[in-house]
């Protein structure tokens, strides 16, 4: 969010960044973007995840009515936005909230209960009917006044247990002797309840990175009522696989295929977030091993697994054309990386995904049915080779097929549920990706060849590194 001008650097405000994010937003297919926090907040480095006002946009990027014609621009463009918030905790600076009338107000008088030690914050006490409405008035003030389409509640988990990043005799039972937060679940289902009721149409996501059962189940059903969880298990073991030198990766074979066990118990987001690409994780591209032309063929070749994956996807700025660099709160993301044809391939790939998953059913309606997704290979630990199918509702398949080695697999034969030709909607090692562009020449027919448990096959030219993405020729 800046420029330079004159030798200078500033921030774009509200209105110049609508000019020039929502045009590049809309190139790329994308759907939505989500905010990292935009409450007012003192220190920069925290990224706004340690904010004072509930209820006002910062002023780094001019006034709330500039934020207001932003999120206008935005669904001008029928492009959605999604703010993250933060109800879980809040800084100690005594300008805030931290002993608001010289007494514990909105925070736990007891530092077992109201001291976050990871972040040297205040934790709210959500049992204190005041603090529980003031924080659903501001969940409500961002939703209904700022027509936001959605919230992504900040560190659920550590809401969730009392016991959260504590030793014994450091945190406080319930009153029946457990770890649960018995008045934040309280609160986050009654969260969800109220925006289902007083803002019909938007959605509230969690990040949520343990096995709470049924946090995307509704309220009724014993569930927290949220409508997406962030998929914490699927980018971890994901990035560690692909982090694997490819000549490792059939050991780890179950790193790829594990999120498929459990894809069906929530209603997923599969999250490449911020915390990702910072404190020494390495940017997205510069986790993926090998040379050059082997880090953008994994990046590629990992993107496209990702879309193809049940559950909806979530991408931080700069993993779009494979940014170098880690993320940096105070410097602009690499835009001159554009002039290489690699990074080009990469935002060419993104864009060319978004618009195969718009215009293809079969890979986002039946995300939390186990009935819209089939493996058909996901044993072939010796090639590191996947192959399963997308079922939309009306019985239509997509195959996906993934080569995560350099070796060219040829003649490989897949199991496929129609006969006849079949279409490469995409191969993310073509030519104009930047890839190198081997194949099977955009088409592909079956032969009365069974294979995994299909009568009919196809016999096709794996890439290196790669995924194809084939759909039964319609006459």
């Amino acid at each position: 969010m800046e420029q330079h001008e004159d030798g200078q650097w500033r921030q774009y405000n509200w209105r110049e960044l609508a000019d020039r994010l929502i045009p590049y937003v809309k190139e790329l297919g994308f759907t939505h973007i989500e905010l990292m926090p935009i409450m007012e907040h003192p220190f920069g480095g925290s990224w706004g995840y340690q904010l004072l006002a509930q209820f006002a946009p910062t002023a780094r990027y001019g006034s709330p009515e500039d934020f207001a014609a932003f999120v206008d621009a935005c669904h001008r463009a029928e492009i959605g936005v999604i703010l993250d918030w933060v109800p879980a905790h809040f800084p100690t600076d005594t300008h805030g909230l931290a002993q608001f009338d010289g007494t514990a107000l909105y925070e736990y008088a007891d530092p077992k209960e109201g001291f976050h030690q990871d972040w040297n914050t205040l934790i709210y006490n959500l049992g204190r009917t005041e603090v529980h409405g003031f924080m659903l008035a501001s969940a409500l003030h961002w939703l209904k006044h700022y027509h936001i389409d959605g919230l992504r509640v900040d560190a659920v988990a550590s809401m969730l247990y009392r016991d959260y990043s504590r030793n014994a005799g450091e945190w406080v039972p319930n009153r029946f002797g457990g770890r649960e937060n018995l008045e934040a679940i309280d609160f986050l289902r009654h969260l969800n309840d109220v925006v289902a009721l007083e803002a019909p149409g938007t959605m509230v996501i969690a990040e949520e990175s343990t096995a709470w059962p049924g946090v995307s189940e509704p309220t009724q059903q014993g569930g927290l009522g949220f409508n997406y969880k962030w998929n914490m298990g699927w980018m971890h073991d994901s990035l560690q696989y692909m982090e694997e030198d490819p000549i490792n990766r059939g050991h780890h074979h179950g790193k790829l295929s594990f999120s498929l066990v459990y894809a069906w118990s929530e209603r997923f987001v599969l999250p490449i977030s911020h915390d990702e690409v910072v404190h020494g994780k390495h940017s997205l591209i510069d986790k993926m091993p090998g040379d050059h032309w082997q880090k953008f063929a994994n990046l590629r070749a990992y993107l496209s697994f990702m879309w193809t994956h049940p559950g909806k996807k979530l991408l931080f700025m700069g993993c779009e054309f494979g940014q170098w660099r880690e993320w940096n709160h105070d410097r602009e993301l690499d835009w001159y990386l554009m002039k290489y044809a690699e990074h080009i391939g990469v935002k060419k790939l993104v864009s060319d995904l978004n618009r195969i998953y718009r215009q293809e059913k079969a890979l986002y309606q039946r995300d939390a049915d186990p009935a819209g997704f089939q493996w058909l290979i996901g044993d072939d630990q010796a090639n590191s080779v996947f192959a399963y199918l997308r079922w939309s509702n009306d019985g239509e398949p997509l195959l996906v097929v993934a080569n995560m080695t350099p070796v060219p697999r040829l003649d490989y034969r897949v199991g496929a549920p129609v006969s006849g030709a079949w279409t490469e909607l995409l191969n993310s090692d073509a030519e104009t990706y930047a890839g190198s562009n081997m194949g099977n020449g955009g088409e592909v027919n079956t032969e009365d060849e069974p294979a995994h448990g299909m009568e009919a096959s196809l016999k096709l030219n794996l890439p290196p590194l790669a995924v194809l993405i084939l759909k039964p020729k319609k006459d």
